[in-house]
């Protein structure tokens, strides 16, 4: 198997259905390192957020849905993508995959 997500240039970071850390990448233990002790994996998302937060979190949880929005932090753009994750059809938890973007940046219809 290739471990293409470990150096991927974005933070992934993914959870079971308890909220608990299963994996993050290089990336993503880089980005979390100042909030966190050792390795993010074994840590609870919940305990991670401010209220608001966790009530996304569970709201994505209980309806398997995508949440997806940009945010701007310390100067930098980021891309925020949040999604549910599959195992055999059974929903196994959310992943999330921030990723640095240029304040602007092109977009395309196309037909």
């Amino acid at each position: 198997m290739i471990d293409w997500q470990k150096e991927f240039n974005s933070a992934i970071t993914v959870c079971d259905t308890n909220g608990i850390i299963v994996y993050a990448n290089d990336k993503s233990q880089k980005t979390f390192e100042k909030d966190s002790t050792g390795s993010l994996v074994g840590q609870n998302l919940f305990e991670c957020h401010p209220d608001k937060a966790n009530e996304i979190i569970n709201d994505m949880m209980a309806n398997q849905k995508t949440n997806v929005y940009t945010i701007e932090k310390k100067g930098v753009k980021k891309l925020i993508f949040q999604a549910p994750w599959y195992e055999n059809g059974q929903f196994k938890g959310l992943v999330e995959i921030s990723h640095v973007i240029p304040f602007e940046i092109p977009h395309f219809i196309r037909s």
